[in-house]
């Protein structure tokens, strides 16, 4: 699972059916504390996530197995919006 912040909302017109109605949020990868790392995602939102949410990426095969992914063509699934990171030492 990934850390990242969502920046931005991706729009697409033509796209394979399985993706009809899903959400599709372009999200910047962050370490544990917020601060933005090198890497992007194309993530589906299954927990109505929106601009500027901390959030918990899956990808990979994992990010089929959501009830809003199963069956479609998807790398990267949003499956938390994070409230708060606790670390212990």
């Amino acid at each position: 699972m990934i850390f990242a912040k969502v920046i931005g909302t991706i729009v697409s017109s033509q796209k394979d059916e399985n993706l009809n109605g899903k959400k599709l949020l372009l999200c910047k990868e962050v370490d544990h504390n917020g601060n933005p790392l090198n890497s992007y995602h194309v993530a589906v939102d299954a927990v109505q996530a929106g601009e500027g949410s901390f959030v918990l990426l899956s990808y990979g095969s994992s990010a089929r197995m959501t009830e809003t992914t199963k069956n479609s063509p998807i790398d990267a699934v949003i499956i938390a919006i994070i409230d708060n990171v606790q670390m212990t030492n």
